[in-house]
């Protein structure tokens, strides 16, 4: 069973986010032949003061 972690910035849709675990799943199932069923997708989101750049974050740094 592949499982993919996605992590990103918090702010998409979630239309956006529905098409990234649609995607990501289709990659998966065409690169290792895995059932649709059998693929997890989990997105890990966090806010833009969680992570950072050159010792700043990523807020301070106006993304």
């Amino acid at each position: 069973m592949p499982i993919a972690q996605i992590h990103m910035l918090e702010g998409r849709t979630e239309e956006q986010k529905a098409a990234v675990i649609e995607k990501v799943t289709d990659a998966l199932c065409e690169a290792v032949d895995a059932p649709r069923e059998a693929v997890r997708v989990m997105i890990m989101e966090m806010s833009n003061t969680h992570y950072g750049i050159g010792g700043k974050t990523i807020k301070s740094l106006g993304r």
